[in-house]
């Protein structure tokens, strides 16, 4: 065993004085190299001393470390924040989400021209029935239905024989009560000159005085009832009262008429027509005589006739609760007709035009009527307020908001006090 060890001892001793040995070797090796180096700068102490410069691989090792170096940092730094912040957006996005969403719009003024849209009845601006004034059997029909008359014009004729014989009557009783005055007067005069002889008592000349006068009276009412006759005799010619338009015929030639009961025929002026509207009470102080009116009817679309009012009753119906007015529309085309439906819109300008909400933002609760406002910081609050007219489609506010207050439009049931929500616009605001 000890034979063995020996060797290997000793090896490793060499070992140990070779590797020695070596690094001795390379310690004079710089010793001498050093020491050759001082000498060279002694020797020559005039030359400058060289900068160090850096190798390309050098550079391009401080390059890659930095490089490195920064991807590090980005690594290290920027992706947790990207995370944190898209962490925090995805939070505020849910949050968001979970509000309710509501549709709103910004409370505003009407437009400073008022528009009143109601429906009427077109009439005739005058309009008559022609009646028979005589008896007798129609000789002459002269119009019809449609037929345009001058005031004046002649449209039938009655014929009336026992009028003809009564009017040649008086006119006999006349002539006959005409030449019994002559013949009184006659009398008269000489009986009046015989009582300046006293031929005759004055008592005499005083009857043939009186039968003169009534002979006279006689005339008088003869003439009067010639009179009277012939004015019943023109009412076999019937005329129109006015320029118009035939809108009814109810005889025709040889029809049996009496005076005072049988419709002829019925005019109307058409020229100019009218159309009653009924006003509710809300809008009856705004309707003023001599305002602005527009009239359209459905079977011509697009097209507005002009009109003013000309008058208004002046009071309200107890049982409608509506003032009665009338618009005059000038017709000269006759396109209106007597009879027809019409939506007739009352313009009028306003200084103050009042707050408009729509109908579908409105709150009916026990507390009263509101709507629900949202405030800045996107919590609602219901309002109260108080309604004016009614548009249908939208309402008159006259008290609780202001111009620009934004509620919501059709709140449901998510919509609470003091909730946030999401507010979106409307479409169409």
């Amino acid at each position: 065993m000890e034979s063995r060890l020996e060797p290997n001892g000793k090896g490793q001793i060499d070992m140990a004085e070779t590797t020695e040995e070596t690094l001795r070797k390379e310690i004079e090796d710089l010793k001498r190299r050093l020491g050759e180096q001082k000498g060279l700068v002694s020797s020559d102490a005039k030359l400058a001393v060289k900068p160090w410069q850096p190798s390309d691989f050098t550079l391009w090792s401080i390059a890659l470390g930095l490089t490195v170096l920064f991807v590090v940092a980005f690594f290290v730094g920027w992706i947790p924040l990207h995370k944190r912040q898209a962490l925090i957006y995805a939070e505020a996005h849910e949050q968001e989400e979970a509000q309710p969403r509501v549709e709103v719009i910004e409370v505003a003024r009407s437009t400073r021209n008022s528009k009143l849209e109601l429906p009427g009845s077109i009439q005739a601006l005058t309009e008559a029935p022609i009646l028979a004034r005589a008896n007798g059997y129609i000789k002459r029909r002269m119009v019809d239905i449609g037929d345009r008359v001058e005031a004046g014009q002649l449209v039938a004729e009655i014929e009336e024989p026992e009028m003809d014989a009564q009017l040649a009557q008086a006119r006999a009783d006349l002539a006959t009560a005409k030449a019994n005055v002559k013949l009184a007067g006659i009398t008269a005069q000489r009986y009046q000159d015989l009582l300046k002889t006293d031929a005759v008592s004055k008592q005499d000349v005083d009857n043939y005085n009186g039968d003169h006068a009534a002979k006279q009276a006689m005339v008088e009412s003869a003439a009067a009832n010639v009179k009277r006759l012939e004015e019943l005799e023109s009412f076999k010619r019937v005329n129109a009262p006015f320029s118009g338009v035939i809108t009814l015929r109810n005889v025709d030639v040889g029809a049996l008429v009496n005076a005072g009961n049988t419709l002829l025929f019925r005019v109307a002026q058409t020229s100019t027509l009218r159309t009653y509207v009924n006003v509710p009470q809300t809008d009856a102080d705004s309707v003023q005589r001599g305002q602005l009116a527009r009239l359209s009817v459905s079977n011509l679309p697009g097209r507005y006739f002009t009109g003013t009012v000309a008058r208004t009753s002046n009071s309200l119906d107890p049982t409608s609760r509506t003032m009665l007015v009338e618009v005059q529309v000038p017709n000269p085309s006759g396109v209106l007709l007597p009879g027809m439906y019409a939506q007739v819109e009352l313009l009028s300008a306003r200084p103050d035009p009042p707050l408009l909400i729509p109908g579908a933002a409105l709150v009916i609760r026990a507390e009263g009527t509101q709507v629900a406002m949202v405030r800045p910081d996107r919590t609602v609050h219901f309002q109260k307020i108080e309604i004016g007219r009614d548009f249908g489609d939208r309402l008159e506010v006259i008290k609780g908001l202001k111009e620009g207050d934004t509620i919501i439009v059709n709140p449901h049931d998510a919509v609470r006090e003091g909730v946030k929500v999401n507010p979106v616009r409307a479409v169409g605001t």
